[in-house]
C-alpha cells in the first residue's frame, strides 16, 4: 500500500511575516549565573535586524558592537525575544535607554559573554489566515505527521538576502572574480554559498526519497544516475527521508558523528529520533560521506577556503500547539525547533512545498 506524505498534498493559507503574525523567542542553552562581569539582557525587538538592535544599544551605551555578545540572528519581520550581553560596568547607562522598536525585558549578571550558538533552540508563534474548514483539517493532519516525523533542515531564505542572490557574490568570491575587503562581509557571502550548496544537496536527497515512493529501487537508481544496487533495501525504511550507504549520521539532538553501516538498524534508530543524517557544508576540516551517499554529496561539494561542517539534514519539531479561530478563519500555531533551524521548513511542509 503506497504511503501518502504531506509533500504530495497542497494546502492554501495566507501567512504574512510581520510582528503581529510571527514571533520568535530564544531558548537559552543554560541558566545564567546571576553574577559576573557581563550583563545579559532579555530584549524584545520588532521590524529591525539583530545587527540594527545591537547598534542601537551599543551606540547608546558608548561601546563597539563587537564588545556585545549574542547567540543568534533573528528575523527582521517578526516580534523576537533574544538574549544579548555587554560588559556589566555599563549597566547604569541602560537606565536612560528608550527605543520605539526595542524593549529590555530583563537583566541578569553572568560570568561569560554570550557567544554565537549558545542556544538550545527557538520557540516560534505563527498565525495563518484564510484557513477554511477543509484546510483546517488538512493542517491538523500534516501537523500530526510533522510531530511524528520531523522536517527537512533547509537554510531559510533570510540566509540569502532580500533578493535571494547573496550566494552568487559568495560564489564569485570563492572563484576569485570578486574582491571584497571587509572580512565579515566576505565570510557572510561565502557562507551563503555554502548554504546554497547544502540546500541543493538536500533537495536532491528529498527528490530521491520521493522517487522511492513512486518507483522501484532499480528505477530510482537509473533516474538518479546511481550505481546499480546502491539503493538496495532503502525502500523498506519507514522514514520518509531514506538513508543511504555511506551517510554520516549524528546522535540527536547533538553528539558524535559516525558512518551509517547497517542501514536497517540505523533507519530504526532514526525512526526513534535517536540519530539523524547529516549533510555537507562544503569547506575544509570536515568529513565527507562515502558510497552512494558520497556520490550524491560530491555533486554539491566544492573547494572552499573556509571551515566546512556537517549539518543535520532532518530535525524534529517539538512542543507543537494549535488553536483554530473559526470566526476569523485563523490558525494559530506554536512549536520549538533546534538552533539553526528555520520556521519556513515547517511552513513549506504545511503548504506541500518541501522541495
Amino acid at each position: 500500500m503506497k504511503r501518502i506524505y504531506p509533500l504530495h498534498v497542497k494546502n492554501e493559507f495566507v501567512f504574512n511575516a510581520s510582528p503581529r503574525d510571527f514571533t520568535v523567542e530564544e531558548i537559552p542553552l543554560y541558566a545564567f549565573t546571576g553574577e559576573g562581569e557581563h550583563l545579559v539582557l532579555k530584549v524584545r525587538k520588532k521590524e529591525m535586524t539583530t545587527w540594527e538592535m545591537l547598534d542601537a544599544i551599543s551606540n547608546h551605551v558608548g561601546i563597539r558592537r563587537r564588545d556585545m555578545g549574542y547567540a543568534g540572528l533573528k528575523d527582521k519581520h517578526a516580534m523576537t525575544i533574544q538574549y544579548i550581553s555587554l560588559p556589566a560596568r555599563f549597566e547604569d547607562k541602560l537606565e536612560a535607554f528608550s527605543h520605539d522598536k526595542i524593549k529590555i525585558l530583563d537583566k541578569v549578571r553572568h560570568n561569560n559573554k554570550i557567544r554565537v550558538g549558545h542556544l538550545k533552540g527557538n520557540r516560534f508563534g505563527i498565525r495563518l489566515k484564510k484557513v477554511l474548514g477543509v484546510q483546517k483539517d488538512k493542517l491538523d493532519s500534516v501537523l500530526k505527521w510533522i510531530k511524528a516525523n520531523g522536517v527537512p533542515n533547509y537554510f531559510g531564505n533570510q540566509r540569502f538576502g532580500t533578493d535571494g542572490n547573496n550566494w552568487i557574490d559568495g560564489k564569485k568570491l570563492i572563484e576569485g572574480t570578486l574582491k571584497i575587503r571587509d572580512r565579515k562581509t566576505k565570510e557572510f557571502l561565502m557562507g551563503s554559498y555554502q548554504s546554497y550548496l547544502f540546500n541543493g544537496w538536500l533537495s536532491k536527497r528529498m527528490e530521491l526519497s520521493l522517487l522511492l515512493e513512486e518507483f522501484s529501487e532499480t528505477e530510482t537508481e537509473k533516474l538518479m544516475k546511481l550505481p546499480e544496487g546502491s539503493l538496495h533495501g532503502t525502500a523498506e525504511q519507514k522514514n520518509f527521508f531514506k538513508l543511504l550507504e555511506g551517510d554520516l549520521m549524528m546522535h540527536y539532538p547533538y553528539g558524535r558523528l559516525f558512518e551509517a553501516e547497517a542501514l536497517s538498524k540505523e533507519a530504526e534508530r532514526f525512526t526513534e529520533k535517536d540519530i539523524a543524517p547529516t549533510g555537507l557544508i562544503p569547506g575544509t576540516r570536515t568529513k565527507r560521506a562515502g558510497a552512494a551517499a558520497g556520490t550524491i554529496e560530491a555533486m554539491f561539494d566544492e573547494e572552499i577556503k573556509m571551515n566546512g561542517a556537517r549539518r543535520y539534514a532532518w530535525v524534529q519539531v517539538t512542543e507543537i500547539t494549535k488553536n483554530y479561530i473559526e470566526e476569523k478563519a485563523q490558525y494559530e500555531l506554536g512549536f520549538v525547533l533546534p538552533k539553526g533551524s528555520y520556521a519556513t521548513n515547517v511552513l513549506d511542509i504545511l503548504r506541500g512545498e518541501a522541495l
